[in-house]
């Protein structure tokens, strides 16, 4: 789902005014060591699976959440692996929305699926070596945090 029901109504009040957005992104590793990543249908940027925290959702359970609507693989085992945002991480869509994540990161193992797209906002999936995911993403991931496992 490209926006919730909630960042619409949210939307709809302020306009493209700039947002702070709790979100989460998950790192996925094969057999391998690869790291999942996605690339978003819309603009063709290459992300972790990730999305905003809804409101009564913890960051555990949004991540899960996220990681299944985006790629149908249902994921355990959760484990924080990282708190990021700042300036860094503020992003203006192509519409105008401003929004600066703070970003929740898990690292997550999958317990089940297929990968698959299962909504409208992944065009492809890729596994990717640590070491080159940094210069492909869309938000500024340190590198570290793909080297840790």
């Amino acid at each position: 789902m490209p926006i919730s029901a909630y960042m619409q109504r949210l939307r709809d009040a302020v306009g493209h005014a700039l947002l702070l957005v709790p979100s989460v992104a998950a790192i996925i590793r094969d057999a391998e060591g690869r790291v999942l990543l996605m690339q978003d249908a819309q603009s063709q940027q290459w992300s972790l699976p990730a999305g905003a925290i809804e409101p009564g959702e913890s960051p555990e359970q949004a991540v899960a959440r996220e990681v299944y609507e985006e790629t149908n693989l249902r994921v355990a085992g959760t484990r924080l692996l990282a708190a990021l945002g700042g300036e860094r991480f503020r992003h203006t869509y192509p519409n105008g929305d401003r929004v600066e994540y703070t970003v929740c990161v898990f690292a997550c193992e999958v317990a089940s699926g297929v990968l698959a797209a299962r909504d409208s906002e992944a065009a492809a999936f890729r596994w990717v070596a640590p070491d080159d995911i940094p210069d492909l993403l869309a938000l500024p991931y340190p590198a570290w945090l793909f080297a840790t496992r």
